[in-house]
């Protein structure tokens, strides 16, 4: 199933701080992830009461091929390089795997989204929860079709609703194939084509990395959005209401997180910097409310860009997102210490 371009993981990427060897309350990821190879014949693994699986996407050719800013093929190791001083705040019951990375070389993009796809639909057939880490937001593309596969196994039109935080729609068209601002496009148009419901909430939208085109692409598809500005300016009560409106309409829930959406004083490293972004604690808030529903099945992270950052201080935003979700979830499993 698997090419050389899927790696796994090198496990001395997974090291830190050790307060103690045998005090799971003192333990941190890095003393808890455990390697997985998607390659292995009949493969199992021991996901206790809850697992997860980290996985890489090391590619930003749709970044190129949209003419942003190239660097997010390394964030992969760089976001784990910060998840693995992180302390372990749930119980044993919990386990964390690393599944490894695609490798998006020598090979085309359309390639490596197939072969992401293959990966996320292993890993949820392993009853493991998806954390991906991007690489450009193409990530997108792979990543949902790998979800719509595995849900297809039992369910012919699978309810699957996306909700993506992100400065951009990503509806452009693609008569030049796929890049990083035409996912969700893409989505519609397999959505149209299975004869499934497209449900795309985007949430913190900016007129000025919009054009009318586009605005009005996402009113013919029925996209749900809200506006950066009225993340700012309205009161919880208002978004949490279209939030709750479009959780209740979906079976199963795919989050995505596009780095651009945070503004450039808390995430300089992304491929396109978004001065008048969002603040990280208003996404934490919503996005700890969207998991509270108990209808996320995968989620990733995308477009942070090493090469651009400053004190890998977006790398560190992408890990502490990453242990919010964790938290959140296991919170929902009665899990947390």
């Amino acid at each position: 199933m698997f090419t050389k371009n899927y790696r796994p993981i090198d496990e001395t990427i997974w090291q830190g701080r050790i307060d103690s060897e045998s005090n799971f309350e003192a333990f941190r990821w890095h003393q808890w992830v455990k390697k997985i190879d998607l390659t292995k014949e009949g493969l199992e693994v021991d996901t206790g009461k809850l697992g997860f699986a980290i996985m890489g996407f090391c590619c930003d050719k749709g970044v190129k091929f949209n003419k942003g800013r190239t660097g997010a093929i390394e964030a992969p190791t760089n976001i784990r390089k910060k998840l693995a001083n992180l302390p372990c705040s749930f119980t044993k019951d919990v386990k964390l795997y690393d599944a490894g990375d695609i490798i998006c070389e020598d090979c085309t993009l359309e390639e490596s989204q197939e072969l992401l796809s293959k990966a996320v639909d292993k890993v949820l057939s392993l009853n493991l929860f998806p954390i991906v880490l991007g690489g450009g937001h193409e990530i997108a593309f792979g990543h949902y079709n790998g979800i719509l596969n595995y849900l297809s196994k039992e369910n012919n039109r699978p309810n699957i609703g996306i909700i993506n935080f992100d400065a951009h729609f990503d509806l452009r068209p693609y008569p030049k194939g796929g890049n990083s601002g035409t996912m969700f496009r893409q989505i519609a148009d397999i959505c149209k084509e299975r004869e499934l419901n497209y449900s795309y909430f985007c949430f913190g939208v900016q007129p000025h990395s919009n054009t009318v085109d586009l605005f009005n692409t996402a009113n013919k598809l029925d996209v749900q959005y809200i506006l950066a500005e009225d993340v700012v300016g309205s009161n919880d009560f208002t978004i949490l209401e279209k939030l709750d409106y479009f959780i209740k309409k979906q079976e199963h829930l795919y989050v995505t997180i596009c780095s651009d959406v945070f503004s450039s004083v808390f995430a300089p490293g992304v491929s396109a910097i978004e001065p008048l972004g969002l603040e990280p604690d208003k996404v934490l808030k919503f996005l700890k409310y969207i998991l509270r529903s108990g209808k996320v099945i995968s989620f990733d992270i995308a477009e942070v860009s090493p090469r651009f950052d400053q004190d890998h201080t977006t790398s560190k935003l992408a890990s502490i997102i990453i242990f919010n979700t964790i938290n959140a979830i296991t919170k929902n499993h009665n899990l947390y210490v």
